[in-house]
């Protein structure tokens, strides 16, 4: 397939807002994809590289050759060199990624270049996510969505469903099971404000159970026999970096299991350390024996999705919970208590939030797992903690908000002006997208690419789950989960919270 194919669809795509509009265009290029291509074009759609890095930043892309007057790469050819790109490393790499880059770009026309350089950037603005992909193969292919979402939240890949749906059609994706030692996309809670909310919108009357929600690293851990595998939420394999987990996991009677949890760093008194120090340990592979003895990861689960080789994932939570009992000590699960009363619940959550927990998650006793989906199943609630902010930038955004200025850049007040803290775009809707977008532009004092300066004259509330420290930003803390409230008429910038305030909200 010719590159040119790949990059009209993708203007297609990012010229309409229409979900539907997407998906045609989409889908209509699907079937005339070589089997060899597909995975690549599957993933290009989605806006994401095969490779996990190709070692090239602005900096490398910066003078490329002058753009072709005609088309001719092709999707293989340009797959071939990102391989060659992503394979240079060593002495003499920087000059080696010049070359490819040269030579591919050469062959591109104008409109080619500028797709690659997206794809390589990992800034390909054409609100084509995994979703509107899934949708065109179920098109494109002629089956049902239903059946191709389960079969990429089970593989943990939309490129396989994919490839199934086009060489095996609805019986290949029927076929799809949970395999033990193949990641699932987690289940996803949504929120409410507060635990009556949660428990009302969870509750359908089937009763529900409370979860303590700890403020550790989601992981979904795999065993066969004495093998032993964990993953992220993400579904990167970090088995090597927790062998804590793999040692409390490959104990368990079961010899055949798929368990959902967190893993959390605790200090000495039992309190949770903050959410960096999970964060960092359970990211660094170096020297793993020494952060053990530093910081030793404690593991709990709340729910199992395989044990002994009987598949979970469409029995009620009721059920799986029976099977974990069976399956896992109380030592090794998340504290967690059944009532639909409300006092009770509160209860429940104001003692694990004095104990350093990020709050509840409610869950329907007769809901199934599902898998990478975010729905009234699950429903947590935290405490409600909002700062008063400055906006001092934003950027454009992409996919159905392309044409508004979208994600906030946030400062608190100092001594010398304002200190940037964060980024969001969470908690926008259309009218206030094109509310913010009309009053940022009138207050720009220079902009680049992708993004506006504004004079800090905007009180923005956001609410957030907490802070921690960071080398990210001047201020020396980031906010976490941060997302827009409401903007703030009634205040003005020198009214907004302190760097000083945010730092006391550091955990101690």
């Amino acid at each position: 397939m010719l590159l040119t194919r790949l990059v009209d669809v993708s203007a297609q795509v990012r010229a309409t807002r229409s979900r539907l509009a997407k998906r045609d265009a989409l889908a209509a290029l699907l079937p005339d994809t070589t089997p060899d291509d597909l995975p690549t074009v599957v993933s290009w759609l989605s806006g994401r590289l095969t490779q996990r890095r190709t070692g090239l930043g602005w900096a490398g892309l910066r003078d490329v050759p002058e753009p072709a007057a005609e088309p001719s790469l092709t999707v293989a050819e340009v797959q071939r060199a990102f391989d060659r790109l992503a394979a240079t490393a060593g002495s003499g790499s920087q000059a080696s990624r010049r070359t490819v880059v040269a030579d591919l770009y050469a062959r591109a026309t104008a409109p080619e270049q500028a797709y690659l350089t997206g794809l390589l950037l990992e800034d390909v603005r054409q609100g084509a996510l995994d979703t509107s992909v899934q949708d065109a193969v179920a098109q494109a292919y002629g089956v049902p969505i239903g059946a191709v979402r389960r079969a990429a939240m089970l593989l943990g890949s939309t490129v396989r469903a994919a490839e199934i749906a086009a060489a095996r059609g609805l019986a290949g994706l029927h076929a799809v099971r949970l395999t033990v030692g193949v990641p699932v996309s987690p289940m996803l809670a949504g929120t409410a404000p507060d635990v009556a909310t949660a428990l009302a919108k969870a509750d359908a009357g089937g009763g529900v159970l409370v979860d303590r929600k700890l403020d550790g690293i989601r992981v979904q851990v795999h065993r066969v026999d004495d093998a032993v595998r964990v993953f992220t939420r993400s579904l990167d394999d970090i088995t090597d970096r927790l062998p804590e987990t793999v040692e409390a996991v490959r104990a368990l009677p079961a010899t055949r299991l798929v368990l959902d949890g967190e893993v959390i760093i605790l200090r000495p008194d039992g309190r949770p350390a903050p959410f960096q120090v999970t964060g960092s340990r359970t990211a660094s592979s170096a020297d793993v024996a020494a952060l053990r003895r530093q910081a030793p990861v404690s593991t709990y689960f709340f729910d199992v999705l395989l044990v002994d080789g009987v598949d979970l994932l469409d029995s009620p939570l009721a059920e799986r919970l029976e099977q974990l009992a069976a399956a896992v000590p109380v030592s090794l699960r998340v504290p967690a208590i059944r009532t639909a009363d409300v006092g009770e619940a509160q209860r429940f959550f104001a003692q694990g939030v004095e104990a350093g927990h990020e709050g509840v998650v409610v869950k329907r006793l007769d809901s199934p797992y599902e898998a990478g989906r975010r729905g009234s199943g699950w429903v947590k609630a935290k405490p409600r903690l909002t700062l008063d902010l400055v906006v001092l930038a934003a950027e454009w955004g992409s996919g159905r908000r392309v044409g508004w200025l979208s994600n906030l850049h946030l400062g608190a007040r100092a001594d010398d002006g304002f200190v940037m803290l964060g980024k969001t775009f969470k908690g926008l809707t259309d009218q206030l997208l094109t509310w913010q977008t009309e009053r940022l532009l009138a207050r720009e004092v220079r902009r680049t690419r992708s993004t506006v300066f504004v004079r800090p004259e905007l009180v923005v509330e956001i609410a957030l789950d907490g802070v921690q420290a960071s080398t990210r930003y001047p201020g020396g803390v980031v906010l976490r989960f941060a997302r827009v409230v409401r903007y703030r008429d009634d205040k003005a910038p020198a009214q907004a919270d302190t760097l000083a305030t945010v730092r006391a909200l550091l955990p101690g």
